[in-house]
Parts: structure tokens; sequence; C-alpha cells
């Protein structure tokens, strides 16, 4: 049997292996395995690829968003509004702060939050807004820019699955008070642990997000705020130095196979239109701008329910790697059930958790595995005609 990975970490070049290996030899040369020069090349780096005037490395993508609300003053009786569809972290940076999570839906085409969702739910107590620009495809941050605008309140965008996504001529991380990036694995420019990025354009915002990462001490040894041990690894800074420089050729790859997933699926005839429920079929990820990453190539199964479940079932039995983000909307999972939110509260985040299937669509992926990924789910579809 041909097995497809879902995601295959261990294919990479040999000038990018060796590389690393180097970074890895410099960093344990040079002793300096917190803070060192790397962390501010790194964020040098990464602020002029993504196009912020600052740029400010941290221990994780889920620290990023702490961090960044943090320096935004979020706090006990606050509200933070954002999408019930998104990774947990979203929410959860909000509820260690002892805020509110306020969700509101999604855009049942693209899977990101609405400029219309955030500014009808907005109160007295929003102190932040918290779009997500989910499986690498920038939100409508002209419309949320111009709510956030309207209203007062800053925008924290939280782009941990969409480094070098566009919306128009503006990349992700540059239009909020801050920008959050995660640098796991699995994302597009991952490290080989943990580790992330704030970015914003604010030099006050700035200067005190890199207090807080330290502890709030400044100078050494001198607290004016309790802040956090926010810090990345000299050691991951060196490793996504060298990621960095092969980004745009490896999210090139990524485009690349949802190309080739659409040539596929169309002369299969699988594809099919969002709100057409007819079974054996795929509603394919709506590509707003070109410059979707494809963190994830994530398709809706049609059919009577249950009928995802059953495609993914099939395909782990074929040997086809897949995976379902997310079961489970935020407002529905146990730790938040103090909101108050029950099954309906939001039914397009709640339909997209029942028929979303994410598909291998990692840069080392070959033209044989999509053929193969093709296959086995038509193979699928004509059985259950």
């Amino acid at each position: 049997m041909t097995r497809v990975p879902l995601l295959d970490l261990t294919r990479s070049d040999p000038d990018t292996d060796a590389a690393l290996r180097a970074a890895f030899e410099r960093v344990l040369g040079s002793g300096q395995f917190v803070m060192g020069p790397d962390v501010g090349e790194m964020e040098c780096e990464c602020a002029g690829y993504i196009g912020s005037m600052d740029a400010i490395g941290v221990s994780s993508g889920t620290d990023a968003l702490i961090l960044a609300l943090m320096a935004l003053g979020v706090g006990a009786g606050d509200e933070v509004v954002c999408p019930t569809y998104t990774f947990f972290a979203t929410a959860g940076a909000v509820w260690r702060l002892g805020a509110k999570p306020v969700f509101v839906d999604v855009d049942p085409a693209t899977f990101n939050v609405t400029p219309e969702a955030l500014e009808a739910a907005i109160t007295p107590r929003t102190k932040a807004l918290m779009p997500v620009h989910l499986f690498g495809q920038s939100a409508d941050l002209d419309g949320i820019e111009a709510v956030a605008a309207r209203h007062g309140v800053p925008v924290v965008e939280d782009a941990a699955q969409a480094i070098g996504a566009r919306w128009g001529a503006r990349g992700v991380g540059t239009v909020g008070a801050f920008g959050c990036f995660s640098f796991f694995p699995t994302k597009n420019l991952g490290c080989l642990g943990d580790g992330g990025l704030v970015t914003t354009a604010d030099p006050d915002l700035g200067r005190r997000a890199r207090i807080l990462r330290v502890h709030g001490m400044d100078p050494k040894y001198y607290h004016q705020e309790v802040g956090g041990n926010f810090r990345i690894d000299t050691l991951q800074a060196a490793f996504v130095r060298v990621r960095l420089a092969g980004l745009d050729a490896a999210t090139e790859r990524r485009r690349r196979n949802a190309a080739g997933y659409r040539e596929r699926f169309a002369a299969a005839g699988l594809v099919r239109e969002l709100g057409d429920d007819a079974p054996g079929g795929l509603v394919l990820p709506l590509e707003v701008d070109p410059s979707h990453t494809y963190n994830q190539f994530v398709v809706r199964v049609t059919g009577a329910q249950g009928e995802r479940d059953r495609l993914r079932a099939f395909l782990h039995q074929e040997g086809v790697g897949c995976e379902v983000y997310y079961p489970v909307p935020l407002h529905l999972q146990a730790c938040f059930a103090a909101l108050g939110h029950g099954e309906g509260a939001f039914p397009v985040a709640e339909k997209a958790a029942a028929e979303s299937l994410a598909l291998p669509i990692f840069p080392g992926l070959t033209d044989s595995e999509l053929d193969r990924v093709v296959d086995r789910i038509a193979a699928y579809a004509a059985a259950r005609a």
C-alpha cells in the first residue's frame, strides 16, 4: 500500500539540513543560549519579510498572543472578540488573562471572521478585536481596520498560520496593533521546537512588549510590573533564520500542490459548490487572494451527517493522512461552559467543524502522492454513489 503522510518534516533538502547543523554549531560555540545575537538578527529579518516596523521573538505562538494582550492592558472584566472556529490558543490566551472571549461566527466560504461579525459583538467592555487568518488565508484586513477605527478598539491579528499571506498590498501582521505568529514545526515557517513572533508598528507598544517579555524587567532586576518569561531560545531563532531563507520557495510548492488538487478533483468530477450537499463531493478552499499560504488545505465533505468522518476513516484505512481542524468549536469546549453557549449558537462554525477535513499539502508532497489522495477519495465517492 502506498502511504501518503499528512505531513513529513523529514523531507528537507540537504542544503537546508547542512545550514541547520551549522546554525546549531554556531550557537553551541557562542555559549549565548538565551537572547544571543541570532535573536536580534531573526527579529530584523522577519520584520523585513513581513513588512512590519518591529518584531519581537517569543517562546511560542500562544505566548505571542498573551504578550500582545498584556501589552494592551487586557485583564479581568475586559472582553476580546474572536472567532469560535479556530485553534484553542486564540481564546485560551484571553481567558488566561482573566478576560472574556466573546465568540463570533465565521464566513462559510473562507472560515475567517468577517468585519460585520466583529462589529456586532463590540460592547463598552471590548478591549481588543482578534481576527484569525485561518489555514493561511488573510481575513478582510481593510474591513476589520475600518471597524476598529470606528470604535477605537485595537486589533490583535492571530496570524499563527499565515506568515506571508496578504490582503491587497499589505501583509498579515502589519495592520493591527500587534500581529502574532507561530514557529511551531508544522507551520510554514517552523523552527525545531516552540517559538513565535510579535510584530508591531507602534514604538511604544514594541518597547512595552520587550519589557513584558522578560518579567517586566527594565533595567535589569528592576520590575515596575509583572511580565512573563516569553523569550525565544537563541537556538530556535537561529533555526528560524535558516528556514526563512527558503520560505518563499516552500510556500510556492504548497500553492502548486493546492493547484494540483483543484485540477485533479475537477477532472474527477468531485468538486461541489458551497451549499450543495450532494454526496460524493468536496467543496474546495476559496482562494480570496493568490497570496494564500496553504498552511492547511481544508475541504468540506458533502453528503449526509457523518460523511466527513466516514471518509476520514476510509482514508486512514487506505494509508492517506488527513486531519480534522477543528472538531469542536471553542464555544462548545468544556472549559468555556461558563460562557453559556449551547449547540446552535454559532451554526456556521458548527457545520464547518462537522464537515471540514485537511488533506496533505506540505512542500515535499509528490505528484504521485497527490494522485493517490484524489484517487482514494474518488474511490470512496464511487462506492457511496
